[in-house]
């Protein structure tokens, strides 16, 4: 079945169109993702921003565009953080809906970590024992997912994210000594106080997934066009990853968007980001961690296949 999936997050709207086969198997069709920011502000006012929703609205035009383009049999959207802690969230959620025929919903944010251990870890043999943390950071919270094989044993999504946190601390730019201090404190006691202390000595292996792991890997490898088959299974250490943050939160926001391997767009928040991953990781005692591109989007396809769409999903607008 050919599936349509949209991730509309605190920071990124993703599209992945994919055929997926009836044992799982998930050839990829074409994936794009567009910063939109949706989540910028809501920690403060409570409430979407007009002009951070018309910059999701502005992408989902295209992204109808190419999902009718390869003529998807099944089309979904999963709505995360931002929509979920957003005061007018449900009329958000009615336009996506009405106005480019998604089958749109929000997600709470266990479903989202199962989905993206799923995506995760969906190539990997059921049978695979060996204790994974996924690490999921969004816009506006992160996911915390224990689990072996395809199975998680204990899921939090916490809220933090990259977002959320460069709003409340990185007031500077650069940001101080200070701020990225007590961001890296908060960050720290979120993690550790909603994973019990036996939870986090399970693991033996992470996989790190969404926008702050594959920038900094294609930061780390130098990359000057991403590329994903690079990204895909690179291995980040904790020390790489401080590296990185030192000297990107060394410079102003107009040089980090300079940076090789950067994507522009991600230059305001990937300092909270590399924080957030390094925090993550020592959470866990681990010392490095695989990059993976397989996420939420990979999850959602998957199970779309044995999902009934919602009556009465509307046609795309003419």
């Amino acid at each position: 079945m050919r599936v349509a999936v949209v991730d509309i997050g605190t920071n990124s709207t993703r599209l992945l169109v994919a055929d997926v086969a009836t044992d799982g198997a998930l050839t990829e069709l074409e994936r794009l993702g567009t910063v939109t920011r949706l989540g910028e502000g809501v920690d403060r006012s409570g409430a979407l921003a007009d002009a951070a929703m018309q910059r999701v609205f502005d992408t989902l035009a295209r992204y109808r565009e190419r999902i009718d383009h390869h003529r998807a049999q099944r089309t979904v959207a999963v709505l995360t953080s931002a929509v979920r802690d957003a005061g007018n969230g449900d009329a958000f959620l009615a336009r996506v809906r009405e106005d480019y025929g998604l089958d749109a919903r929000t997600i709470p944010g266990d479903e989202e970590a199962r989905l993206t251990f799923l995506g995760a870890t969906g190539e990997r043999p059921a049978d695979d024992a060996t204790p994974t943390v996924v690490i999921d950071i969004g816009g506006g919270s992160t996911e915390l997912v224990v689990g072996s094989g395809h199975e998680p044993c204990f899921h939090v999504s916490t809220q933090a994210g990259v977002v959320r946190q460069t709003e409340r601390h990185l007031s500077d730019d650069p940001p101080t000594r200070a701020q990225l201090d007590a961001l890296a404190a908060e960050v720290r006691e979120i993690f550790t106080g909603q994973v019990p202390a036996d939870v986090r000595a399970r693991p033996r292996a992470a996989i790190a997934v969404a926008g702050t792991p594959t920038s900094l890997a294609a930061i780390d490898l130098n990359l000057d066009h991403y590329d994903a088959s690079r990204v895909q299974g690179h291995r980040l250490s904790v020390a790489a990853c401080q590296a990185m943050l030192d000297r990107l939160a060394g410079m102003p926001e107009a040089r980090r968007r300079e940076v090789r391997g950067l994507d522009p767009d991600r230059a305001p928040t990937i300092v909270a980001g590399a924080s957030m991953l390094i925090e993550a990781l020592r959470a866990f005692h681990l010392d490095a961690t695989e990059v993976s591109e397989h996420d939420i989007l990979r999850g959602a396809a998957l199970k779309a296949v044995h999902r009934e769409p919602r009556e009465g999903t509307p046609a795309p607008a003419s």
